[in-house]
């Protein structure tokens, strides 16, 4: 699913952050990602969502090169592939919150298909939102009117419609209450299996690290990091 190698990273004019001479994410793995503020986990996410281009080494998904694609092209791929979780969540004010779980579909086919073949996309963006505790009349409101917490949840709902084969999660669970973090990890990794999704999911809260396949510290990897 993912296969790096070589990979150094560097934001201009600032010291080397990521050289990963080897890494890897099988179909279907679920990772618990960790390490402390400012270690790169963030900047790894993006070069793995082609959201950043590595300018060193290489970064395959699916057996393809994100970074060697033109901007649409990586645009395209992303969108059809990858299910993103963003800390800052980068939902559309202008948009319902339904309108803008059901984003992906617009912008990819594969997605828009794996929707409808589970009940139609309204239908599935909505069994997604309400086993989140987001249903009523909240799904016709703009993300703004919600609070932080229930904005996180509708991005995770984004990033699951369409079944994506690669799901990336950046502190996902950072505006919950425990409830709702139990709620929300457990549809996280319930979709997971349903569709077999692999995850890397980045987290400074250990105690989640149990529900994973696998747990990665970034400096075991990371040789900037030495």
């Amino acid at each position: 699913m993912v296969d790096i190698s070589g990979l150094r990273f560097a934001w201009p004019g600032g010291p080397q952050i990521l050289n990963i001479p080897a890494f890897s994410l099988q179909a279907g793995e679920r990772i618990f990602l960790r390490g402390p503020s400012g270690s790169g986990k963030s900047t790894l996410l993006g070069l793995i969502g082609g959201v950043l281009r590595p300018p060193a080494g290489a970064v395959r998904i699916l057996g393809a090169d994100p970074g060697a694609m033109s901007g649409g092209r990586r645009d395209a791929f992303r969108a059809g592939h990858l299910g993103v979780v963003f800390q800052m969540f980068n939902l559309l004010p202008y948009l319902s919150v339904v309108e803008n779980v059901l984003l992906p579909c617009q912008f990819s086919e594969r997605r828009a298909r794996a929707a409808d073949a589970r009940g139609g996309r309204r239908s599935e963006a909505e069994r997604l939102l309400g086993r989140l505790g987001i249903g009523g009349d909240l799904l016709a409101r703009p993300p703004g009117a919600l609070s932080v917490g229930q904005q996180q949840r509708v991005a995770l709902a984004r990033a699951l419609i369409g079944a994506p084969e690669l799901l990336l999660a950046d502190e996902p669970t950072s505006a919950l209450d425990e409830d709702t973090k139990s709620a929300f990890l457990r549809l996280f990794l319930e979709e997971c299996e349903a569709t077999g999704s692999s995850l890397i999911f980045v987290s400074h809260d250990r105690t989640l690290a149990g529900n994973f396949h696998r747990t990665v510290d970034l400096d075991d990897i990371n040789r900037a990091a030495a």
